[in-house]
């Protein structure tokens, strides 16, 4: 199928240009031209006032939390999941998961989000929701070598991604997913890195997010979380790193070293009052780093423009620097950056021959006039209620924002029903 986007301010080259045309034929963007035949095109576009960015990329998440959105806050973290959230996830079921994965893709699909990371269980019901939604994912099965299931958990994810990598038209990575150091002992690890260079899979992995958690791994192990994943050879395999607040320089220069792609999440790492991550030093040293949300029960939305909004003003402040984290690295972090983290290679820029995932912002809202700088605009002014229009793969997943694969009303009726059968049996 043929499609054509037409009178598109355009987000290429680090600006934006007025006034142009982006042709599509199936999945890849091929051409920008000057001129059309509309009997040539399947779909027209109208992209009038409207600005075209590479769809926005989620690297980090536990989608299905979001049954326990606004349940337990305000709590210390291990405190938080030692007496909130690990009891009631000892409760969910493929049901739960389906419902609540559903309704966590319709939000991020609604601010502009074509893509995301997701570490969780029940992954093959997470799988069947990005399937048949539209949207693209790489997702990973979360494993604890200190529960009784730690080596049933590196079975399921054998399987898992033998039965969904590279499916759903290849929308669907998989990945490993190892929780962190302080869940999963050096021996675990080791089995680990041992599956994913039999699979040929990447890592997903929580690494530095708190103090405490450096603190004690030092302590145990005499060495940095990071360092520590050096050494069993996690960050050899591939390794997408979620938060790396607490790094030291030495684990910077590792990182670079071992080309570890950093998942930023600054909304959940305030509210978890975790910290700030270095991210100015992350990408001084050439290190990649895209936006995350977390889970939506330490954020507690899955708002990825509100990520980048966060992203780009506290590192300013925090580095008394106005000057870091331009608007352009803002939605370089949002974009492209996002899209190397997740290892995909023709994702996260509008170019012939990307894929079609793109993202289309409103631009007639108040908070957009005067007409000054538009890449400033969208960063500093906009929110993701001005995100119009998505496509994936070059379908339209949302149309001048109403969903075109999701019932939404059976989304919301779904997610409160799943919601009163987890809780009903606490």
């Amino acid at each position: 199928m043929r499609k054509l986007i037409t009178n598109i301010a355009l987000y290429q080259n680090h600006k934006v240009t007025e006034a142009k045309n982006i042709d599509i034929q199936d999945d890849r963007i091929i051409g920008f031209p000057d001129t059309y035949q509309r009997t040539d095109y399947d779909e027209i576009i109208d992209g009038q006032h409207m600005l075209a960015l590479p769809g926005f990329v989620n690297t980090h998440n536990h989608i299905a939390m979001t049954v326990f959105r606004s349940y337990a806050d305000d709590m210390q973290l291990m405190d938080w999941l030692t007496q909130k959230i690990w009891p009631a996830e000892d409760k969910l079921d493929s049901d739960i998961v389906y419902a609540q994965t559903t309704l966590g893709i319709a939000e991020m699909i609604r601010c502009g989000t074509t893509s995301f990371a997701d570490m969780y269980f029940f992954m093959s019901d997470v799988a069947r929701a990005v399937a048949d939604t539209g949207i693209r994912a790489a997702l990973s099965r979360g494993m604890t070598g200190i529960t009784p299931n730690a080596q049933d958990a590196l079975k399921e994810s054998k399987a898992f991604f033998y039965d969904w990598n590279g499916k759903a038209d290849g929308r669907i990575t998989v990945m490993l997913g190892p929780h962190a150091p302080y869940t999963c002992p050096p021996a675990y690890l080791q089995q680990v890195v041992d599956l994913a260079h039999e699979l040929g899979a990447e890592i997903h992995m929580h690494l530095s997010e708190t103090k405490g958690e450096v603190e004690d791994i030092q302590k145990q192990y005499g060495k940095t979380p990071i360092a520590l994943a050096d050494e069993l050879g996690i960050l050899d395999c591939g390794c997408l790193a979620a938060h790396c607040v607490w790094v030291t320089d030495d684990d910077l220069t590792i990182m670079k070293n071992k080309h570890v792609r950093v998942a930023h999440n600054p909304g959940s790492n305030f509210k978890l009052a975790s910290g700030i991550a270095p991210l100015t030093k992350m990408l001084q040293k050439g290190i990649t780093v895209g936006l995350g949300t977390d889970g939506a029960s330490s954020n507690n939305n899955l708002d990825i423009v509100e990520e980048m909004h966060l992203a780009s003003l506290v590192h300013k402040a925090n580095t008394l620097n106005p000057l870091v984290i331009s608007a352009d690295t803002a939605v370089q972090l949002l974009t492209i950056g996002g899209a190397k983290c997740l290892g995909y290679k023709d994702i996260g820029t509008l170019d012939i021959n990307a894929k079609a995932d793109i993202t289309l912002i409103d631009r007639e809202g108040l908070h957009w006039y005067p007409k000054n700088d538009p890449l400033s605009l969208f960063v500093y002014a906009s929110n993701s209620m001005d995100v119009d229009t998505v496509l994936v793969d070059g379908k339209v997943l949302l149309r001048h924002k109403e969903f075109t694969t999701i019932d939404i009303e059976k989304v919301k009726f779904e997610a409160e029903r799943t919601k009163e059968k987890l809780f009903s049996s606490l």
